[in-house]
C-alpha cells in the first residue's frame, strides 16, 4: 500500500473542476432502486440521465453507482440532483479524509471502507449524496460491495426501509461501512498471532519485515477511521432535518461499532509496537545462548591445550634432573589423554551444577 493515495489536481486549478484521472477507469454501472411503503423497483441505468423520470416520483430513489466514475456522470447526476461543484470534485479527486458537509438542503459524506483484496489491504473512498427523497452513492469498486443492504430491502413484510426516510438507508449503507473494518481486523489478528509465535520460537530477518508492514497498514487505517468515527458522532447529534429523531439512535449503534474498532485497532498498535522489543529481546536471547555455549567450549580447550603445550615442547634430557620423565614413559600417551578427559568431564561437570549449561 502506498503512503500517499491522494488524487488532486494541479495547483492553481479552478474550484470544482472535473478532471479525469490518466489512469484507466473502471466502467460504470449505475443501479437504481426506487421503492415506497408498497414496492420496490430496481433496474440498471445505461447513463445518468436516466434517472429524470424519478425524480418527480414520490417515492424514494437510491441512485447505486459503481466503477469509476467519469467527469461526464459526474457532471450529469449533478445536473439532475443540483449537486454542488465541489462535492464533485472530491468525489472525483479520491483520497478524502471522511467527513460531513451541508449543501443548502442536501448532505454530502465520504466515507472509507477497509477491506481485505486476499492479500493486501485497501480503503476505497466512498462518496454519499443525501436529499430529501433520494440518496446517491459512488463507490469505485466493479462489485456492489452493498448487495446485503438490497437483499434486505427485497425482503417481504420488511418495513424497516419502507416506512423511514431515505435516513434509514444512509444508515444501512454507513453501518456497512463501518462494519467491514471487523472482518480486516479479524486478519490483523490472524497476523499478529502467527508472528508473536515465530517470534518466541524463531525469530527471523523475515519477521521484522512483517512488523514493520503490519505496523504501516494499522497507521493508514487509523488516519482514516478517526475521523470517520467524527462523521458518524455528527451524525448522531446533527439537528438538520433530512436526519429524523428516530434515526439517530440507529446512528449511536453505528457509532458504538466505530469506537470498539478504533479500540481494537488502538491494541493492535501496541501489540505491534511491543513485538518489535520482543524481536529485539529474542535476538539478544539467542545471541547469548550462542556466545554462552561459544564461552564453555572455549573455557574447555583452556586447559586441554595447556597440557598438549606442555608436552609438545618436547625436551628431554637423560642426565638432567629437569627433564620430562613422561617422554620415555611407556604409558605416558595414554596417560595424557586419560589426564584431559578428567579436565573435560570436570568442568562439564562443574558448568552444570552451576547452571551455566
Amino acid at each position: 500500500m502506498a503512503y500517499f493515495t491522494k488524487h488532486y489536481h494541479n495547483p492553481g486549478t479552478a474550484p470544482g473542476t472535473l478532471v479525469a484521472k490518466t489512469e484507466s477507469r473502471r466502467p460504470v454501472n449505475i443501479h437504481l432502486i426506487d421503492y415506497t411503503e408498497d414496492h420496490v423497483e430496481e433496474i440498471s441505468l445505461s447513463n445518468a440521465a436516466d434517472c429524470r423520470d424519478y425524480l418527480a416520483k414520490d417515492s424514494r430513489t437510491w441512485v447505486q453507482v459503481n466503477g469509476q466514475a467519469d467527469p461526464d456522470t459526474l457532471r450529469n447526476l449533478g445536473d439532475l440532483f443540483d449537486l454542488h461543484d465541489l462535492a464533485l470534485e472530491d468525489v472525483l479527486n479520491t483520497g478524502q479524509r471522511p467527513k460531513l458537509e451541508l449543501y443548502d438542503d442536501q448532505l454530502f459524506i465520504i466515507a472509507a471502507m477497509p477491506f481485505y483484496d486476499g492479500e493486501d489491504m485497501e480503503i476505497v473512498q466512498i462518496s454519499l449524496f443525501v436529499g430529501k427523497n433520494y440518496l446517491i452513492c459512488l463507490c469505485p469498486l466493479d462489485e456492489d460491495p452493498f448487495e446485503p443492504v438490497r437483499k434486505r430491502m427485497r425482503m417481504p413484510n420488511n418495513r424497516r426501509f419502507s416506512s423511514r426516510g431515505i435516513d434509514y438507508l444512509l444508515y444501512a449503507l454507513l453501518d456497512l461501512i463501518t462494519d467491514s473494518g471487523f472482518p480486516v481486523l479479524e486478519q490483523f489478528g490472524y497476523q499478529l498471532e502467527e508472528m508473536e509465535t515465530d517470534l518466541l520460537e524463531n525469530p527471523k530477518h523475515h519477521t521484522l519485515t512483517q512488523i514493520h508492514g503490519l505496523k504501516r497498514e494499522l497507521l493508514v487505517l487509523r488516519r482514516v477511521l478517526w475521523p470517520q468515527r467524527e462523521l458518524l458522532t455528527s451524525l448522531m447529534r446533527t439537528e438538520e432535518q433530512l436526519i429524523n429523531a428516530d434515526t439517530q439512535v440507529y446512528f449511536r449503534d453505528c457509532h458504538d461499532h466505530s469506537v470498539q474498532i478504533i479500540e481494537l485497532l488502538e491494541s493492535f498498535r501496541e501489540m505491534a509496537t511491543s513485538m518489535l522489543d520482543i524481536y529485539l529481546s529474542s535476538i539478544s536471547q539467542r545471541t547469548n545462548e550462542t556466545m554462552r555455549v561459544l564461552t564453555i567450549i572455549a573455557t574447555i580447550f583452556i586447559p586441554l591445550t595447556f597440557v598438549v603445550g606442555i608436552y609438545g615442547m618436547n625436551f628431554e634430557h637423560a642426565d638432567s634432573p629437569w627433564a620430562m620423565p613422561e617422554l620415555g614413559w611407556y604409558y605416558g600417551y595414554p596417560m595424557v589423554w586419560a589426564v584431559m578427559i578428567a579436565i573435560t568431564g570436570g568442568l562439564i561437570w562443574f558448568f552444570r551444577r552451576r547452571g551455566w549449561m
